[in-house]
């Protein structure tokens, strides 16, 4: 007898369902999208409604034919591709691919009657049962909005992009919300550049209850009547001043006052929040976090329970807790922290973000009774840390208010009043649990506690500080406060953050250096050339104006169509315009042509700046000063490398990455190296190992992936795994390390292998 398939995007959630399901149903993966639009061309037809053209892409060709085959001898054929519009978009395309109708079959809704279309936002058995006895029908509003996205960007980046071409260099993009990003990027660039750094004084007295030397901090709050503020303390004169004046004073209480605070936890996360904490507490990039994310949702396997989804659905923008998860945390807050823990009525959170939608949960596990600990042995390090805060914010949000008490002393001397702040936690509530990260902390944050403190009581003064401050330039974008920004303003969805983050480093328009990102000369230019000439691409009222209509498409009160043409047209004349009016961007150097004499051009290539000769049809090239000097710098310190091929000198190149070493005698060798930062010592466990002794690694400054934080090891890794925390400053500090080494081996890593998904 045939059995009913079930199509899904994943190999790793068909297997986590098939173990739910038993043998009762053959369940496959699509492995994503099974078609897509053609890179070769645009494949928009404008003319007739915006027409996409989708073809098999050639890497689904061979899953389309396995479901194909399966789909003819299926009772059933059930679509439990993701909720959201990708997900909805998927299941209508597998319809197409598999001959189980076309598009206007699907809209009469006369397409093969075995088909149903399921949805779930956790992968559980009673998820999974509960969705087969309620299938439903494509949503084809949802797969329009899909849609209305995709072909949008399609005709923004295949028709701006070469005129960015045209205009600037070959190979640079456009994209109707990474551009946004990058401008957010630069505008933040220019503010920092512009900022006018501002010293201003403060003035600080350490002091004590009389009878004890344990100390807090009182900061100057008044002269006389007059308050001061933060900057009116302008120079070292001014405060050393004032603390001359305060010599031989007496310290005296003259006013305290004392308040209870009660603090809410966080909202339980969505895809955003739960980004931008990864990131402020684990340094995770956004696209890591999906990753791992994505693999929780999908599932895990949890030695003889076998795989578990272990999370509800990571996209998406929902506050909302279903009933029976209220209740079991609920329970858990009673037996993991006590009744007094636990809130009489369940707290629901109102979703203040522009444009929120998507009605799914938020992101919590799919049960609360799996304690983090108790599945830590079959988590890898990320999973457990991703698991783990999703878990801790779970029970947190539905935890009692923390009750802090706040003081403030205001203590007299002479005719200067300080203002101390201390707190106090009087019921820790949701913080024994968890506690949200900060992006910046605040100057004035209060911190520490005063001690009991009583009115006119005389303090002892162990010492007055004036100190000097500078404003600080507004903070450069994080991950995190990327994200924030682009949500904030209503810019991209669930979906869209993580690959946003990631497409805008890979265009080489941002670099992330120590996790902030700074943009790079070609992001100040094709951003320049956009915001002049055009400025709705990059507007982010336009952007998140877009966005709602996608919202609106999906909930069926507009046509997607209608949206097309009011873009448009208005966007193709603009654009017509523009390649008429804008000149190309020429720059020229201050270097003579060694060809011509004339004054070189400075142009773009994948590699960056270089110059070039002016004249017509002359393929004279050579590097940008600054570079040629570090060239000539990273020659001087390489002179003695040998090619590992054949032995010859090497040279310094530059490719995408940076600088690195090629064979001279390239492209008939092709022996390649890094430039590393050497410590001047060999490597002493290959100098310890008979097959490597002769040939042995420097000891060298690397970085790794995940924190980009600096280490020391051998340049023969894999080979030789030798590593150390600490550059080496002498040969007795090495073989120190290099003794601990051997006694404390590290942990190998486990090694995944790159999963396809649905991303």
């Amino acid at each position: 007898m045939s059995k009913p398939l079930i199509i899904v995007e994943s190999p790793t959630k068909a297997k986590t369902i098939s173990r739910f399901l038993g043998g009762e149903y053959a369940v496959e993966a699509s492995m994503g999208h099974v078609r897509d639009l053609p890179k070769s061309k645009i494949s928009i037809d404008v003319a007739h409604d915006f027409e996409p053209t989708y073809i098999i892409p050639e890497k689904a060709k061979e899953t389309v034919a396995k479901l194909k085959k399966l789909s003819k001898g299926a009772s059933s054929i059930i679509l439990a591709t993701d909720e959201d519009r990708e997900g909805e978009a998927i299941s209508w395309h597998l319809v197409q691919a598999l001959g189980l109708g076309d598009e206007a079959q699907i809209a009469k809704g006369t397409e093969d009657k075995r088909i149903k279309r399921i949805v779930f936002h956790e992968i559980t058995k009673s998820a999974i049962d509960a969705a087969l006895k309620n299938p439903r029908d494509l949503d084809l509003n949802l797969v329009d909005a899909q849609q209305a996205r995709r072909v949008l960007d399609r005709l923004v980046g295949y028709e701006l992009s070469p005129f960015l071409w045209r205009k600037i260099r070959y190979g640079l993009s456009a994209g109707r919300v990474q551009s946004v990003a990058v401008r957010l990027v630069v505008e933040r660039e220019r503010e920092i550049q512009n900022f006018k750094q501002e010293e201003y004084w403060s003035v600080e007295a350490k002091l004590s209850k009389k009878d004890s030397d344990k100390t807090f901090i009182a900061r100057l709050q008044k002269i006389g009547s007059q308050s001061v503020g933060k900057m009116d303390i302008k120079s070292e004169t001014d405060a050393k001043k004032i603390t001359a004046d305060l010599v031989g004073a007496e310290y005296q209480v003259k006013d305290i006052s004392s308040k209870e605070v009660k603090r809410n936890p966080a909202a339980p996360f969505t895809t955003s929040t739960l980004q931008q904490e990864a990131a402020r507490k684990f340094g995770m990039s956004a696209k890591q976090t999906m990753v791992i994310a994505q693999q929780l949702y999908e599932g895990v396997k949890l030695g003889e329970e076998g795989h578990q989804g272990l999370i509800t659905y990571m996209r998406t923008d929902s506050l909302n807790l279903a009933q029976s998860a209220l209740v079991s945390i609920a329970e858990v807050v009673k037996t993991e922290f006590g009744k007094e823990y636990a809130l009489s009525e369940p707290r629901h959170f109102t979703n203040k973000s522009k444009g929120a939608q998507e009605a799914h949960e938020a992101i919590r596990p799919t049960d609360v009774l799996r304690k983090p600990q108790d599945i830590k042995e079959h988590l890898d390090k990320g999973q457990f840390k991703i698991y783990d805060l999703i878990w801790k914010r779970t029970i947190a949000c539905q935890m009692a208010p923390a009750v802090l008490e706040q003081t403030a002393a205001d203590i007299a001397a002479k005719n200067y009043m300080f203002r101390a702040n201390g707190q106090t936690i009087k019921f820790d509530g949701f913080i024994r649990a968890y506690t949200e990260g900060q992006d910046e902390k605040a100057e004035d944050e209060i911190e520490g506690v005063l001690p009991e403190l009583s009115q006119e009581e005389i303090l002892k003064l162990h010492e007055l500080l004036p100190l000097q401050h500078f404003t600080e330039a507004p903070p450069r974008y994080s991950d995190a406060t990327l994200i924030k920004a682009l949500e904030a303003h209503g810019v991209g969805r669930p979906s869209t953050y993580a690959p946003t983050l990631s497409t805008i480093q890979d265009r080489g328009y941002v670099d992330k250096i120590d996790k902030k990102y700074h943009p790079t000369e070609e992001g100040f230019l094709v951003n320049d050339m956009l915001v002049e000439n055009f400025p709705e691409i990059v507007d982010i009222n336009f952007t998140s104006h877009i966005e709602e209509e996608f919202d609106d498409i999906a909930e069926g009160k507009i046509k997607w169509v209608e949206v097309m043409k009011e873009f448009y047209g208005p966007f193709k004349q603009h654009l017509k315009e523009k390649e008429e009016s804008v000149q190309k961007t020429i720059e020229v150097s201050t270097t003579p042509c060694p060809h011509c004499g004339k004054m070189m051009l400075i142009k773009y290539g994948r590699m960056g700046k270089f110059l070039a000769c002016p004249e017509e049809g002359s393929k004279i090239t050579q590097p940008m000063p600054e570079e040629a000097a570090k060239i000539k710098e990273l020659e001087e310190k390489t002179k003695d490398e040998k090619c590992p091929i054949c032995g010859k000198p090497m040279k310094v190149k530059r490719g995408r990455f940076g600088f690195f070493l090629g064979c001279q005698d390239y492209p008939k060798c092709k022996g390649i190296s890094k430039i590393w930062n050497k410590t001047g010592f060999k490597c002493p466990n290959c100098l310890a190992t008979d097959s490597r002794k002769d040939k042995p690694g420097d000891v060298v400054e690397r970085k790794s992936r995940g924190r980009g934080k600096a280490f020391f090891g051998c340049t023969r890794f894999p080979d030789c795994t030798f590593v150390m925390n600490v550059k080496p400053e002498n040969q007795e500090q090495l073989n120190e390390a290099y003794k601990n080494w051997k006694e404390n081996p590290p942990k190998p890593k486990k090694v995944w292998k790159k999963k396809k998904t649905s991303e």
